[in-house]
């Protein structure tokens, strides 16, 4: 199944947390805070302004970007858990 996302949202995969400190403790699943960023997997067109002239997104798949903890709405698609964000709550892109 694919999910295409409308107009300006984003769909992400959040980056695997870290699962042992640096010290090589064992965080557990229940005391791990979820990481703040993730792969893009897919991009809508973008948004449309009041004249309707449309503005393209400036993400595309596969750049690794920054969000709010608590942003996006979280879906399950084939059993993994994906996150659904307009692009204005993407905070920036990291690049090598």
């Amino acid at each position: 199944m694919n999910l295409n996302p409308l107009h300006d949202r984003v769909v992400v995969k959040r980056i695997e947390a870290d699962t042992k400190t640096a010290s090589g403790l064992i965080i557990p699943d229940n005391v791990a805070e979820k990481p703040d960023q993730g792969t893009v997997l897919a991009v809508g067109v973008g948004r449309r302004t009041e004249e309707g002239a449309l503005v393209p997104m400036s993400l595309v798949v596969n750049d690794l970007v920054i969000f709010g903890k608590n942003s996006g709405e979280l879906v399950k698609i084939n059993g993994e858990e994906l996150i659904v964000l307009k692009e204005t709550e993407i905070f920036a892109v990291i690049e090598d």
